[in-house]
């Protein structure tokens, strides 16, 4: 098993970061089976503030390169997925 993490912020605004939370209670059930057929075993996500730190555990033969991009091409529903999630997000600066 492979380990992998990230950092990113998410927007300071208290409602879309409450929104954000909200669809993460609730991940449509196509992006996890994409996920899993890619080689992703788990995704932890952690908030403090605003910052979101993810933990994301993998079989041994996974890319992030490859796989993270063949993730995208499996249903149309992961590529909506991370568009949706990247309008709460912004880069870290550091």
């Amino acid at each position: 098993m492979k380990s992998y993490a990230k950092t990113i912020l998410l927007k300071n605004n208290p409602g879309l970061i409450a929104e954000y939370m909200h669809y993460h209670d609730e991940i449509w059930p196509e992006v996890v089976q994409a996920f899993r057929r890619v080689g992703v075993l788990d995704i932890r996500i952690w908030i403090i503030g605003r910052q979101l730190f993810m933990v994301m555990d993998t079989l041994d033969n996974f890319n992030p390169e490859q796989d993270m991009a063949r993730y995208l091409q499996l249903t149309p529903k992961a590529r909506e997925w991370e568009e949706l999630m990247k309008t709460y997000q912004e880069p870290i600066t550091d």
